[in-house]
């Protein structure tokens, strides 16, 4: 029996984490500040915004090391919140946070081009489970040494490619509302678009990629498996 291992309960609660402090804790703080306490909106924006933006550098401070996902995140959050205060405008604070879907959009989608697809490292974990033979797998099939290698990599890029696209498209509509829509009703319709932008990105990039790719990696296992009981097996590669 291992004494690591982490009850099902943790995971959960360390996987909804970082939603709550983004979303619920906003939210929350927003309408307390502006009804408990009888702050102006742009003054309840502002504090509201401390708790995610803390949460961002701690994670940065904590794991002593900063990917391009996080960096591109910290980044904008900074900067839109001084432009913000500066400003002085409510909307303008709603809008910042669009900032962030666009400009982590755009680096994904810039990450394809260059070859690094950027949400391969975090989506590595998920197919893998931590397991020595799916990670055997994975690697043969990343590195080119696989049959299957090729439509593994093309899944890898699309599966980029529509998180880029979900989060520019959730960026227009939230852009668009900041400054259509009443800012306390956006205040808590923006948090729906975010989540019905990542529904929409787990669904879609799922069905094009993850999914093929926890097939490939399946394959991969089996036909290692076989090589070395010497029984031949046929490649199964995924369709265009």
């Amino acid at each position: 029996m291992t004494t690591n291992a982490v009850p099902q309960g943790q995971k959960k609660t360390n996987a909804f984490a970082p939603l709550l402090m983004d979303v619920a804790v906003p939210i929350g703080s927003y309408y307390l500040f502006r009804n408990a306490f009888g702050m102006s909106t742009f003054a309840a924006l502002a504090w509201s915004s401390v708790g995610p933006a803390v949460r961002t550098v701690w994670s940065v401070v904590k794991e002593r090391r900063a990917n391009g996902l996080a960096g591109l995140i910290l980044g904008v959050n900074v900067v839109g919140l001084l432009l913000s205060f500066v400003a002085g405008d409510p909307r303008l604070m709603l809008a910042k946070d669009s900032a962030v879907s666009s400009t982590v959009g755009i680096g994904i989608l810039v990450s394809v081009w260059l070859g690094r697809p950027m949400m391969t490292a975090g989506l590595k974990p998920f197919l893998v489970k931590g397991k020595a033979d799916r990670e055997a797998a994975w690697e043969r099939l990343l590195s080119g040494g696989s049959a299957r290698s090729a439509a593994f990599l093309r899944a890898e890029r699309v599966y980029s490619v529509v998180w880029g696209v979900v989060l520019l498209a959730e960026c227009v509509v939230r852009v668009v509302g900041a400054y259509t829509v009443p800012v306390d009703t956006m205040v808590w319709l923006g948090s729906v678009v975010m989540v019905v932008a990542i529904g929409t990105g787990v669904v879609v990039s799922g069905g094009l990629a993850a999914g093929p790719m926890v097939g490939m990696i399946g394959a991969e296992i089996a036909a290692g498996t076989a090589e070395e009981s010497g029984v031949e097996v046929p490649v199964l590669v995924a369709a265009r």
